[in-house]
């Protein structure tokens, strides 16, 4: 499928409210538990998207808007959220995440963007070169592939207790 802003940001609009709707108040096992040593949790996926939010897409956007592929981005640290969500709530995490989507969102809209800035190269500390259009369509698929993995660690939680259904959840495989 080619890259729609129009529908990308819709996308980008709905995830937080389809977050809050998963797991927001939901007991302390379901949003803790992660699948082993060096895996995340719900709890510690939204916090990776709000670090993202901070400093990934709007502020890289704006670096290839401001100065093309003469500067390149700051290193994403992949792992921020286990210092910066440690003594909050998920449902403050996830508060945090609404406001700060709204914000960027605005932000987006503001940029006005067309074709040839969505053409517009920015230079990525480990890819290279990469074009405004490929950091939007990431930033989607990056939402989704984390409401995936939510889903995945939360249906890890039953892995045992479904017995033999377990061949035909593929989550669980």
């Amino acid at each position: 499928m080619e890259f729609d802003l129009e529908s990308a940001r819709e996308v980008l609009r709905r995830t937080p409210a389809v977050l809050a709707a998963l797991v927001r108040e939901l007991p302390e096992p379901w949003v803790r538990q992660n699948e082993g040593r060096g895996t995340w949790s719900v709890f510690d996926v939204v916090g990776h998207l709000i670090h993202g939010e901070r400093t990934d897409w709007i502020p890289r956007a704006r670096i290839i808007l401001q100065h093309g592929a003469e500067r390149a981005f700051e290193p994403f640290d992949r792992t921020a959220q286990f210092q910066a969500s440690g003594d909050k709530s998920l449902n403050q995490l996830l508060d945090e995440f609404g406001a700060l989507r709204a914000d960027n969102l605005a932000a987006l809209d503001g940029f006005r963007l067309g074709p040839k800035e969505l053409a517009l190269e920015g230079r990525h500390p480990e890819l290279g070169l990469v074009t405004l259009r490929q950091l939007l369509s990431t930033w989607v698929a990056h939402d989704l592939d984390h409401l995936v993995q939510i889903s995945r660690v939360m249906a890890a939680g039953y892995s045992d207790e479904v017995g033999p259904w377990r061949g035909y959840l593929r989550v669980l495989s």
